[in-house]
């Protein structure tokens, strides 16, 4: 049976106990229509359960344990209490009212990564964007919203940030087109604060920031943005995220997951380096000037 890392965020283990639970139930070779009849489901139950996109009854859990032949006290225990651990709540849960169903795995995978990879085009990234900047970005994009729900989602913005402050957070490597630093986002000085923001978070140790110039041209990821998760716990695979209008996908397959990969890398070969990308924000707060 696997160890948990006790800081994985609810989302994580959930995908870590359903992909458990996957490897117990290939072991008997039993399946997935098998599993679900035996805990009064079906077999989509079982797929959705396995994938960790649903929460788990202990009483399902108790009995595809015994059905797998988990009879091991300590193993069961084990399992159990990862059962209660993956139901408790996240913080963002508070404000699950503002968060689309589809965003919520989003924010729980994040919490949990050990390293986040994004190339953004149009915004500053959301972990990097300071509070005025949100408030725009946010304003921008919520026709008919009132003053009272902009507020509670830039709060929630902000409180997603603190994942970089923890001592275990993850290390965020962004790439940022230079478009999205020009765009006026919320009037000069907005942008001026967003832009010098930026080179204060590039003094961080977990952070590095690049820009795509406008000088290179064409290049592989011109599709759009997209972000790459990586976990810390060996059960998870790494995660491509990509943002829709009103949708995303989460590709985890390993061919998805390398081509992505295999663009991100691209984009960092042709991008600024750390220390170019100092000299590009001080130019575009000049411009500004």
């Amino acid at each position: 049976m696997t160890a948990f890392q006790t800081g994985s965020g609810p989302t994580a283990l959930r995908i870590m106990l359903g992909s458990q639970l996957r490897r117990l139930r290939e072991n008997k070779g039993i399946t997935r229509e098998e599993a679900g009849h035996q805990i009064r489901g079906s077999e989509s139950k079982i797929s959705r359960m396995e994938l960790g996109r649903v929460g788990f009854k202990e009483r399902d859990v108790a009995d595809l344990l015994t059905y797998y032949g988990v009879a091991d006290i300590e193993a069961r225990t084990a399992v159990m209490d990862l059962v209660e651990r993956a139901n408790e709540p996240g913080w963002w849960h508070r404000f699950n009212d503002l968060l689309p169903s589809w965003f919520q795995a989003y924010v729980g995978l994040e919490e949990a990564a050990t390293r986040i990879r994004t190339y953004e085009v149009q915004f500053v990234p959301g972990l990097l964007q300071t509070k005025e900047y949100a408030r725009a970005v946010i304003t921008a994009g919520a026709a008919g919203i009132g003053p009272a729900e902009i507020a509670r989602r830039v709060d929630l913005r902000m409180e997603r940030q603190r994942v970089l402050d923890r001592p275990d957070g993850p290390v965020f490597w962004a790439v940022i087109d230079e478009a999205a630093l020009r765009r006026p986002i919320g009037g000069a000085e907005v942008m001026r604060g967003q832009l010098q923001h930026l080179l204060e978070l590039m003094r961080l140790p977990g952070i590095t920031i690049q820009v795509m110039p406008f000088s290179y041209g064409g290049h592989s990821a011109e599709g759009g943005a997209f972000s790459i998760l990586r976990f810390g716990d060996k059960e998870l695979p790494d995660v491509v995220y990509v943002e829709q209008l009103a949708s995303a996908l989460y590709l985890d397959k390993r061919e998805e997951v390398d081509r992505y990969g295999e663009v991100m890398e691209r984009l960092c070969a042709v991008s600024t380096t750390p220390e170019a990308t100092v000299e590009i924000l001080q130019k575009i707060i000049s411009d500004r000037l």
